[in-house]
């Protein structure tokens, strides 16, 4: 049945600064199925042991593993990303997680861009998982679009098997996500759920990660899409929730969050954003 296909889960980012083991106690306690760890300098976030430790104390399962890419996680699993991959995938293998989250090479990382589709290939069939690319942003400075990755923000020309998307990405970019989730078609694997506004010319370059329908992406109709298509994968939710007004604020969100996910994939096809009238998509995936 479709509803043991779709996977609802929380990255662990959305309580940052808080430590991993309230992130997927919060989880459990906002009703997710699991959750998608980012790996960061928390030694928590790199032990196998201790994650398949926190899985069971919980019951989440732990759905996918974010690399280290963030500017925070510079120094974890050392420079090379090459390396900071391998060991992402071999934590995913360890934890029973069948996804890993990658962010495309940086223009300056010339090493890393040249290896990058080879490895990722070698690493999805050496431990049987999907590495799903996620697209990613670029920027307006002084009337010019800054492109600041070595194959552009959009992964789809890549020859990677598994792509993410996230929609707060999509928003930054100026992009519309349910026309990049067509584009990508059976390639999309994995969705960061969020939302996000298109930055003004002059407008700070904020990555807001919004709760879903708070901002200006189709993101309602992008999940109808992928029920209309009998999608199989995970939904995380990678919002960003505020620093004060303590857990009743936190789990209020994620709860928000993860029903706003669970309407879009309801039998009845009820909108998310509960509409009158969702009306037929004019899009399949490919």
């Amino acid at each position: 049945m479709l509803a043991l296909m779709i996977r609802h889960g929380m990255s662990t980012s959305c309580v940052y600064p808080l430590g991993t083991r309230r992130a997927f106690e919060l989880a459990a306690e906002a009703g997710y199925d699991g959750v998608e760890v980012m790996v960061t300098q928390d030694r928590v976030t790199q032990d196998a042991d201790a994650l398949r430790a926190l899985a069971a104390e919980t019951g989440l399962d732990i759905l996918s593993i974010h690399a280290p890419v963030l500017t925070r996680t510079a120094f974890v699993w050392g420079r090379d990303h090459r390396e900071k991959l391998r060991r992402s995938a071999e934590l995913a293998a360890a934890v029973g997680a069948s996804t890993v989250v990658v962010h495309p090479p940086f223009r300056w990382q010339r090493r890393y861009a040249h290896a990058f589709v080879d490895l990722v290939a070698e690493l999805s069939e050496t431990h049987g998982l999907e590495l799903a690319v996620e697209n990613m942003a670029c920027f307006q400075s002084r009337g010019l679009r800054v492109q600041p990755f070595a194959f552009g923000y959009d992964p789809a020309p890549l020859a990677c098997a598994a792509l993410t998307l996230d929609f707060s990405h999509a928003a930054l970019a100026g992009e519309d996500s349910l026309e990049i989730a067509t584009r990508y078609g059976g390639r999309l694997r994995h969705v960061h759920l969020c939302d996000g506004t298109a930055p003004s010319p002059r407008g700070a370059f904020l990555d807001e990660h919004l709760l879903p329908g708070d901002g200006e992406q189709p993101v309602a109709e992008v999940l109808e899409l992928l029920r209309a298509a009998d999608w199989s994968g995970s939904i995380v939710a990678e919002v960003h929730l505020p620093a004060t007004g303590g857990d009743a604020l936190r789990l209020a969100q994620l709860r928000a969050s993860l029903a706003f996910a669970k309407r879009a994939f309801a039998s009845t096809g009820e909108n998310p954003k509960e509409s009158p009238d969702a009306g037929g998509l004019p899009y399949r995936l490919a």
